[in-house]
């Protein structure tokens, strides 16, 4: 699997959410470029090509036009990114990456539990795996 851009995850964060969707339903749910118009549909368009290309999404054809849909999970993606994350930045180590986090964000008591069950569910969902 590989990364997205920051572009193509936007467009792949509508589709997650959506579940299907014709490029103009995916610039409906953008947010606005920072001129506050919404983004070209050449634009979208490309990005969701590249999308396909890279076998994220897929699509239904109704003459001219296509659906879209997602053929990766978000949940798998988010795995495959956070773990790729952690490979880079804290060595493989889960336990590295909550302290990094813990020391340099002053997380309170509650988020420090959510991170201890995240991290012992993922330990439990990827045994044997460096942490």
């Amino acid at each position: 699997m590989k990364e997205l851009t920051k572009a193509e995850e936007q467009v792949m964060q509508v589709l997650w959410k959506l579940k299907k969707a014709f490029v103009k339903d995916i610039i409906e749910q953008l947010p606005l470029k920072s001129d506050g118009k919404k983004y070209a549909y050449n634009t979208v368009s490309t990005i969701v090509r590249i999308l396909e290309d890279k076998e994220f999404v897929g699509h239904k054809a109704y003459g001219k036009t296509h659906e879209y849909f997602p053929l990766v999970d978000k949940s798998n993606y988010s795995n495959f990114y956070l773990n790729s994350f952690i490979g880079r930045y804290f060595g493989g180590s889960f336990e590295k990456m909550v302290s990094f986090f813990v020391k340099q964000n002053n997380i309170d008591l509650d988020n420090f539990e959510e991170l201890m069950k995240y991290a012992e569910e993922h330990e439990a969902n990827n045994p044997g795996q460096k942490n």
